[in-house]
């Protein structure tokens, strides 16, 4: 086997929104591997003992930072805490806001902004440069397919996953010529308390997947050593994702908003 189809097996890898759903599964799917964490999310009690589960299991180093990505400089001061060289960042934290952008209440939406888009940019920031000037190291944002199409009654959150979706695009051009690989993860509906909270009528097109099925997807990316400056997770949802960015915006939102009734 060549190097280039080795598996993809970092030293180290910091997973934000670890608590939970898709960003657990990513720490699962890396401790297999053999890569020592750091865990990123507000609940210190659920990190603590999905750490304490993954060292058991596989024999790791598991740290865990209890850090609210809302607050200002969230990057800045999450490398203020893990001032460690990292192999692999999965910007997974996010959230989203339901219903009519006139009944939204606007401090939600300024926090899920400042977690979606700009935590992002600024925890990008923050760890890309050291990955840079080493020529080494794997980054992956983890989008949706929301970023393809606007979405009504989910206008802040597709707007700020196209954002990612961009920006990402861009670091992936940037960052090639460097060694370093930078892509989006875009999941369809993801079976997750994403769900839980925001309602399942919130998926409108695409077919679910488990997180596993999600992460698997991005562990794939990575072992291909993909040059892809995104991936979408599930056939279904690339050609839902694929007929969305097609379409004419006037055909599109009604029958959007025909789904989401």
């Amino acid at each position: 086997m060549s190097r280039s189809q080795d598996p993809f097996r970092p030293a180290r890898s910091m997973v934000t929104g670890a608590s939970s759903g898709i960003g657990a599964e990513f720490a699962r799917a890396l401790a297999a591997r053999g890569s020592d964490l750091v865990l990123v999310a507000r609940r210190e009690d659920r990190l603590t003992a999905l750490a304490a589960e993954l060292e058991r299991a596989h024999g790791i180093h598991c740290r865990t930072v209890s850090h609210d990505l809302s607050e200002p400089a969230a990057g800045r001061r999450l490398r203020t805490l893990v001032p460690e060289k990292l192999d692999l960042v999965v910007n997974n934290a996010g959230f989203a806001v339901q219903g009519p952008f006139v009944d939204n209440d606007a401090d939600d939406l300024a926090r899920l902004l400042a977690v979606d888009v700009a935590a992002v940019v600024d925890i990008c920031s923050a760890f890309l440069p050291d990955m840079i000037s080493r020529g080494t190291g794997s980054v992956v944002n983890v989008a949706s397919t929301t970023a393809f199409q606007p979405v009504p009654t989910l206008a802040v959150y597709a707007a700020a996953k196209a954002f990612v979706l961009s920006f990402t695009q861009s670091l992936w051009y940037e960052s090639r010529r460097h060694g370093v690989r930078v892509f989006a993860l875009a999941p369809g509906p993801t079976r997750t308390e994403f769900f839980d909270v925001i309602g399942e009528s919130a998926a409108t097109t695409g077919s679910y997947q488990s997180p596993a099925e999600v992460v698997a997807t991005a562990m794939r990316a990575l072992d291909a050593r993909t040059s892809r400056p995104h991936v979408i997770s599930g056939r279904r949802n690339t050609i839902a994702a694929a007929t969305a960015a097609l379409t004419p915006p006037r055909v599109l939102l009604p029958a959007v908003a025909r789904l989401l009734r």
